[in-house]
Parts: C-alpha cells; structure tokens; sequence
C-alpha cells in the first residue's frame, strides 16, 4: 500500500501509512465493517530505520487488526528534519498531530483507541509523547508495546564491550553522530557491502535473514545524514522514566533480546518496572532489531496487549 503524506505543523512531509483490517482508508474516514471497540495499533519505528521495519510484523497480526505506520522526519520517504527540528520532542509532536488527524477524520473507530507500538528511538518517541501530550494518552491510548528501548541511561553506549573497548566504542560513537549532524549531503557515505557488514554486527543476534539485513542496511543507506546524526545526540540525553507514569496501568508489554547492543535487557526492565501493568518478554540471542529477527514474538505481544485493553482502565 503506499503512503499518503501529512504535513506537520512546520512543514516537514511525512510518509504515513495506513492498513489492515477491511475497511475504506479513504478520505471519507468509511471503515466498512471495523468493529467500534478494535483498537488502532501505531506503529513508530527506530533510529536510521523507517516504516519497513514492521513489515513482518504487519503480515503476522490478525487480518481483522487495523494499523498505521509512518516514517519519521528524517527517514524513509519522509522530508529531512528542518534546521533545530531534529529532536524527540518534535517527532513526539508529529505523532500527536498525526493522531488528532486520525481522530478527527475518522480514521481511528470510536471507542476503539490506539495501541502505541514502538521500535528504539520509535519507544522513546511514544515516551515523549506521554511527557508532552498527556491528555492525548490518557484519552486515546489503550495499550503499549516498547520494542529494544530504553526510557534513560543511553548517555554511555559501548555497544555491549567491556573495558577499554567500551570506552573506545563510546568516544567513536558519539564523535559519528557530531560529524554526521554537520554532513550537508542526502545520504550517508557508505558503500553496502560494507554497510551489511557493520549492520549484522551492531544490531542483529545470532543467525539473522540475509534479507532482514539487507532490508536494515537499505534503511540506513535511506536515512538523511544530518537528521540522524542530531537524533542520535538526542537519544544520548534521552530520559523520560517521569513520563511513563502516564502509561503506568495501561496493558503493555517491553521486549528485548539478550544480544543487543545497544538497548540491553536492564533498559528494558526499568521501562517494565515503571509501568507496573506491563508483561516483560526477554528473547534468547536476539539483537536490537526484535521485529525482523522475533516479529512472530512482537506480533502476538501486540494482539495480546490488544485483547487485554478491556480487563484495565485508562489511567485518570
């Protein structure tokens, strides 16, 4: 299905997405034979990624499931970020402004609300979203799935080595996002052979798809250099464990797997433990890309969270 565009309050274009379920997605906002009470599931991808990410998962939910995913500014077939427009806050504020579209027109069946799923920087986006938009949440958000995230402590990533290592990998890390958030070309500076090497090792665990790495790679090699390269400063100053609270009784659930690199499982109890309600599911060698190497395990958390929205109320 391809994207219809949106554009945000800054102007920035964005690539949205919208599928399932066996209904009218047209601008009349007709959801043919949608049900009142099924839940819209929102899909917000990660850092260097865009929508693709959740291609497996989307074929694995319930046909009768409705959803919606996006490319983040920045991403995809989405517009660069516009100067200062690089930040969590604002991808937060694209995705509400994406959301009261949704509500307004229609798109979204009464009474059903919205299951916020996201991937990496897509979870701290949702994150941000409950910060800055609490109202939105309380009133419209139904459930949450957290996939290889963090909701703080990303200030220090040493991609999972010890020592001396670590510290080199930290250094390196953090002096590529400042060079990337200065380079003034579209797309990264990368050859692709090269590239799948470097992305099976950062971000995959044991014995991943070829394609599912090809399909990461080209994700990356799509993402606009200086965007991403602001964003990830953005992710090293990350902390919004406050904001969760908002979520905190929603049904949920925090995924990760016990190979990644860069969201660990500790990240990933910390954001469980503050949501009280939520299931925490830990994947046996499984890296930070769980929705290509575990999206059978993402898929059934999301329907199962979806299920559960009418055993807890929203949060006052």
């Amino acid at each position: 299905m391809s994207a219809r565009r949106f554009t945000t309050a800054d102007g920035t274009s964005l690539a949205v997405e919208w599928g399932g379920g066996s209904g009218d997605f047209g601008d009349s906002g007709d959801f043919g034979d949608f049900t009142a009470d099924g839940p819209t599931v929102v899909l917000v991808h990660g850092w260097t990624q865009d929508r693709r990410t959740w291609d497996r998962v989307v074929e694995l939910l319930p046909p009768d499931v409705r959803w919606m995913r996006y490319d983040l500014r920045g991403h995809g077939e989405s517009a660069p970020a516009v100067p200062g427009g690089a930040t969590i806050a604002r991808l937060a504020d694209d995705l509400a402004e994406i959301v009261e579209d949704a509500v307004t027109t229609g798109r979204v069946a009464p009474h059903g609300g919205l299951l916020l799923a996201g991937h990496s920087m897509g979870g701290m986006t949702i994150m941000a979203l409950a910060e800055r938009h609490p109202e939105l949440v309380r009133q419209h958000a139904s459930g949450v799935v957290f996939v290889s995230t963090a909701c703080a402590d990303m200030g220090r990533v040493t991609l999972g080595l010890p020592g001396a290592a670590g510290r080199v990998a930290h250094r390196v890390e953090r002096g590529l996002a400042t060079a990337l958030a200065r380079y003034r070309r579209d797309r990264l500076p990368l050859r692709p052979a090269v590239a799948r090497v470097g992305t099976r090792w950062l971000v995959f665990g044991r014995r991943p798809r070829r394609a599912d790495v090809a399909s990461v790679t080209d994700q990356l090699l799509r993402a606009h250099p200086a965007s991403v390269g602001a964003f990830q400063t953005e992710i090293s100053v990350h902390d919004r464990t406050a904001a969760l609270a908002t979520l905190r009784g929603v049904p949920g659930a925090v995924l990760t797997g016990t190979a990644d690199r860069l969201c660990s499982p500790r990240h990933a109890r910390a954001i469980a433990d503050e949501l009280g309600s939520a299931h925490l599911v830990t994947l046996p060698d499984a890296g930070h890309m769980l929705a290509h190497e575990r999206a059978h395990d993402v898929a059934d958390q999301i329907t199962a969270v979806a299920a559960r929205r009418e055993a807890a109320p929203l949060p006052s």
